[in-house]
């Protein structure tokens, strides 16, 4: 079996890696997924969609030492990548599920053309498996049906209150509210994370509180602050879920993990990063130094 990449007119073959059985099962059930490229904003050296699922880390690898053309899981962030140089530093473990069989420069020239055109253009793809594939049958929702269908909808199409978002042209806007609920969802998406890494050890009426906590406080910002209704009203729901009855904490955590992490991932692709970064730079070129005398 292989699988196949596909982005913005660049094809390549990966060769699944062994040692991720459970990580590979989730990918494969997820097939065939449309991808939406994000660029990196600190890294670098790769190019990343969401992952539709949640697994922890298996069979860790430092991110640091993934060699080019990597395919990997980054569990924490919930991303797939394709690596095509070392990394900048940064700290973390990941999943290795394979490696494409192609020469990595088509890989580095997506990559610089995501980087320049992010926010501009969204560059889209498919990730496919051909060969001997095993059919997986999705897996019965343990949480509320309403949940889990707003949770589809939600990765099937970007919400219209978070495409709306670039439309304003009040004071400061559209960079204020769309960096501020990237950010709050981003944020989330992190802390229901650390919540899930917690889950093992006891202690479930804390945590429950604190995903409550979590979940309502990133949709009232979303809701007050940016005005992004829907979006908020599905966050909402997450938290209500907690008090279904005999509803377990972990699936819902899952649940809401998949929710928080798509808003991001829109709100994300909103954003021309690289022309905000080249921005930032010429601006402290010409200003005086913070503090310097006037």
């Amino acid at each position: 079996m292989r699988l196949t990449f596909t982005a913005d007119g660049f094809t390549c073959p990966i060769v699944p890696a062994e040692g991720a059985p459970r990580t590979m099962a989730a990918l494969l059930a997820a097939l065939p997924m449309p991808l939406q490229l994000h660029t990196p904003k600190i890294a670098g050296s790769h190019i990343y969609w969401h992952a539709p699922f949640v697994e922890d880390v298996e069979g860790g690898v430092d991110v640091l030492s993934a060699r080019p053309g990597a395919f990997i899981y980054w569990p924490v962030r919930q991303f797939l990548e394709i690596t095509f140089a070392p990394l900048q530093a940064e700290t973390a473990s990941v999943t290795v599920l394979g490696h494409i069989d192609a020469p990595v420069e088509g890989v580095v020239a997506l990559g610089e053309r995501l980087r320049a055109e992010a926010g501009r253009r969204r560059l889209t793809g498919t990730l496919a498996a051909s060969g001997d594939a095993p059919a997986a049958a999705a897996p019965t929702p343990a949480v509320p049906t309403a949940l889990h269908v707003a949770r589809l909808a939600l990765w099937a199409e970007c919400p219209a209150d978070v495409a709306a978002l670039t439309g304003s042209r009040a004071i400061m806007h559209p960079v204020g509210p769309v960096m501020l609920a990237e950010s709050e969802a981003r944020v989330l998406h992190e802390t229901l994370w650390w919540i899930r890494s917690r889950l093992d050890a006891g202690d479930e009426a804390g945590l429950r509180t604190a995903t409550a906590i979590a979940l309502d406080k990133a949709a009232v910002r979303l809701r007050d602050f940016c005005h992004m209704t829907t979006t908020a009203d599905t966050l909402f729901a997450a938290a209500a879920a907690l008090d279904a009855p005999g509803q377990q904490l972990g699936p819902l955590v899952d649940e809401a993990i998949l929710i928080a992490g798509r808003i991001a991932a829109w709100l994300d692709l909103l954003i021309p990063w690289n022309d905000i970064n080249e921005g930032f730079r010429e601006a402290l070129s010409e200003a005086p130094a913070m503090g310097a005398a006037s």
